[in-house]
């Protein structure tokens, strides 16, 4: 059983146009999920609902806490990719679990977003990865402490010399 874990960010955002303005709306994660046919082997929990510009330190630890009371040893986290590496490198003490971040650069809600390619490929990383911590957009797997949002380029790159 894969534990799924939401935290809010882009990939969750809704426009409010009233207001001109996104918001951090409820997650649209079971819905990806059925459309790329997965019905079963996961269970969902929202921890928080936030911009991860937002996420404070209670925040983390939230986190941090919901993944060491999982009794599953494989955890997928949809989290905003702002301040993701941060998170990553907060679970990286947890031992004998596989974490997996994923987000996406634009809202779930969009027709043109990224969101379902890398819910899937965490899904698959979250399964197939050894023990430890990591970050899986757009096609790539950085383990935590090594990787950062490049926000010129709008995607994640390693931090060390074997990138």
């Amino acid at each position: 059983m894969i534990q799924i874990l939401t935290t809010g960010g882009t990939i969750d955002k809704v426009y409010f146009d009233a207001n001109s303005q996104f918001e951090v709306g409820d997650s649209l994660l079971p819905e990806l999920l059925a459309e790329s046919n997965i019905h079963e082997g996961y269970d969902l929990r929202e921890v928080v609902r936030k911009d991860s510009l937002e996420l404070t330190d209670e925040d983390r630890a939230a986190i941090f806490d919901a993944v060491t009371e999982t009794a599953s040893e494989r955890i997928l986290i949809t989290h905003g990719t702002d301040t993701m590496a941060e998170t990553a490198q907060v679970l990286k003490s947890v031992p004998d679990k596989t974490i997996v971040l994923t987000g996406a650069m634009q809202p779930a809600r969009m027709r043109h977003t990224d969101a379902i390619f890398n819910i899937g490929f965490a899904w698959s990383a979250v399964q197939l990865l050894p023990a430890g911590v990591y970050i899986a957009m757009n096609g790539e797997v950085f383990e935590a402490g090594a990787v950062r949002k490049n926000l010129e380029a709008q995607k994640f790159e390693r931090t060390d010399s074997a990138g």
